[in-house]
């Protein structure tokens, strides 16, 4: 292959590094994010590659708007870490939400150039979830995975029982990306791919036990669904039900304890686990630090802090990890399991406007993309494809819904997952990854290359 043919894609291949760098296994003891993992030092890197793509092409790296959405979280994130118990403190939580919300997912908006980029990136969200994916169903099935009702079966790949929602995440993003991508029209051989792989992908999913990846991921599908329109809609929710029949139900892959599980989901106000009532305690414990605090919070890395004076006796501990290669330890709650209250109680109402706030945006400009390229009803669909006048006017080009759906699905389940879970751990550098390639769909300029 000469390397005329690869400089189109030599501008996504740092991206694609960084998303390969997760499927190493992760060091015993870095399972809080500590940032020593290679996915956090290379991304440094990745947004090293963007700066000299800038200077190198001398365009304008990003619209007016992306300036304004990446640029508000700074103003939120410098507040709290003035407000910090120590300036150690202070810089070294700014340091993890500028990478994750405003460096990384900046520098995937300047390093994707076009559709056929931004496949080829959806591309590797699914074959990293495959790779994870399988070795959690090994794990399940030879009891070698993280420790759960006293059984070592929870699926958590490389990620190790101190990060269960590392696997859950990188799946749930190859489920819903390669769900997204079987909707690209005349190229029957991605849609057939991607299909099976999105059954595939259903199993670890399930065997991670996560409720909150499910109801995400619920969440995104039926979402995709939804603006696939009705037919589409229809045939892949059959193939997609059919699948998990045949491949969780059929197999007998922990059929009882997924039954088990899902009905503990409609259990959280009559008979909560211990899980559970501690997520309660820590959401209340949340809101009270805010109350203190309204406008910035109690400072970044604030919450474990000012979390036993706020929460109640209910709060455990701790919570028990082992498996997975690692020993028995009591892991201490460092969060409240919920993005929108962490922001909240270490940044106040100023940092929930300008992050969250932010993220709707977003969503809503990524919506707005989707209905700038769908082809209305009543339109003729050209078998070809887009034609050339299209393309010029931006004008509807049915070539580019797969990529405006893996958009609206990244999108729609990162913001329902955050109300489960929040940053940390290694899956958090594909959380940026994955919202800066979101931020290309919707927010890409006038320039930006169309579908291939």
């Amino acid at each position: 292959m000469s390397l005329r043919t690869l400089r189109p894609v030599l501008t996504v291949v740092p991206l694609l590094l960084l998303v390969a760098l997760l499927a190493l296994p992760v060091p015993a003891g870095d399972g809080e994010g500590s940032g020593s993992t290679p996915a956090d030092a290379f991304s440094a890197l990745v947004v090293g590659c963007a700066l000299v793509h800038v200077v190198r092409t001398a365009r304008r790296p990003l619209t007016r708007t992306a300036a304004v959405l990446f640029g508000l979280p700074v103003v939120g994130i410098a507040a709290a870490a003035c407000a910090s118990s120590s300036a150690a403190t202070g810089l070294t939580g700014a340091a993890r939400y500028l990478q994750v919300f405003v460096l990384v997912p900046a520098a995937a908006v300047v390093l994707v150039r076009d559709a056929r980029q931004f496949r080829l990136l959806a591309w590797a969200f699914v074959a990293l979830a495959l790779f994870q994916g399988t070795l959690g169903v090994h794990q399940n099935l030879t009891g070698t995975g993280a420790s759960y009702t006293g059984e070592d079966i929870r699926a958590v790949g490389t990620f190790g029982p101190t990060d269960v929602m590392g696997m859950a995440t990188v799946v749930s993003y190859g489920l819903v990306a390669a769900l997204a991508l079987a909707f690209r029209p005349h190229a029957p051989r991605q849609r057939a791919a991607a299909l099976t792989c999105a059954g595939l992908l259903t199993v670890p999913l399930a065997l991670s036990f996560s409720r909150g990846a499910w109801i995400a991921t619920a969440a995104a599908v039926g979402t995709l669904l939804l603006l696939a329109g009705a037919r589409y809609a229809l045939r892949t929710a059959l193939v997609a039900v059919a699948a998990a029949v045949v491949l969780v139900a059929g197999l007998g892959v922990g059929s009882q304890l997924l039954q088990d599980r899902l009905s503990s989901i409609t259990q959280v106000t009559d008979a909560p686990d211990q899980s559970v009532t501690d997520r309660y305690a820590m959401w209340a414990a949340s809101v009270d630090m805010w109350r203190d605090r309204p406008v910035t919070g109690v400072g970044l890395k604030g919450f474990p802090e000012h979390r036993d004076g706020h929460a109640s006796l209910a709060l455990s501990s701790g919570s028990d990890t082992a498996g997975a290669g690692s020993e028995f330890r009591r892991q201490p709650l460092l969060s409240p399991h919920n993005m929108y209250l962490l922001i909240l109680s270490e940044q106040g109402l100023l940092g929930l406007l300008t992050l969250a706030g932010g993220w709707l945006a977003l969503l809503a400009c990524a919506v707005r993309g989707w209905a700038r390229v769908r082809v209305p009803r009543g339109r003729a669909r050209d078998p070809g494809g887009p034609s050339s006048a299209d393309v010029a006017r931006g004008g509807p080009s049915s070539a580019d819904v797969d990529c405006a759906l893996v958009a609206c699905g990244l999108l729609v389940w990162q913001l329902v997952d955050f109300m489960y879970a929040d940053i940390g751990g290694p899956s958090t550098v594909l959380t940026a990854v994955a919202l800066g390639a979101c931020a290309w769909w919707g927010l890409r300029g006038p320039d930006a290359g169309a579908a291939r």
